[in-house]
């Protein structure tokens, strides 16, 4: 991978990253949104910390390791990728209650567009602030959007030591049974 210097990631931060997205999806992966690494390549993920690649692949949702750079890879397994909010911070934490109600607001127009079967938000706290949901817990919700079930999946970031590797593949291996049922 390309070494990125912190000029090439101050200016991602202006850029969009295009969802890996079709219509009637499995799973429509939700992330909470782009982190600099992400929009500075345009790779969902993209953080070498981030633990969504290696999770996704140890819960069985694919069958090999893909790297950010293949992300367009998890289509052909029904699985797609969107953010919560567009906009590439450094943390999480720089976004405002606005940012997260207008895109809770967008996604749910998303997800009425594609229909995708499953939708999991990798955040619990990006779930809770983008649909008001301020109890919602790591797991199926009651809420739905028409046909769209949703899940709430633990933030696959290295930040987060509250589950492990794991741990995190187990969740989303549950994601995976109730997917294919």
């Amino acid at each position: 991978m390309t070494r990125l210097t912190r000029t090439d990631l101050e200016a991602a931060r202006d850029r969009l990253v295009p969802d890996v997205v079709a219509d009637g999806l499995r799973v429509l992966f939700c992330g909470i949104n782009p982190g600099l690494m992400t929009a500075a390549t345009g790779h969902h993920f993209a953080r070498p910390g981030n633990r969504f690649w290696p999770v996704l692949h140890l819960s069985g949702f694919t069958p090999r390791l893909l790297k950010p750079a293949e992300q367009q890879e998890m289509l052909s397994y029904g699985l797609g990728i969107t953010n919560v909010v567009a906009r590439a911070t450094a943390r999480a934490d720089e976004l405002t209650a606005e940012e997260y109600a207008e895109g809770g607001r967008l996604l749910t127009e998303k997800v009425a567009r594609l229909g995708p079967r499953w939708l999991a938000v990798v955040g619990v706290t990006a779930y809770r602030a983008a649909f008001g949901e301020r109890t919602a817990q790591v797991g199926p919700q009651e809420r739905t959007f028409g046909d769209t079930r949703v899940w709430v999946l633990p933030n696959p970031s290295g930040l987060n030591a509250h589950w492990t590797t794991q741990t995190m593949a187990e969740e989303f291996a549950r994601l995976r049974v109730a997917a294919r049922a």
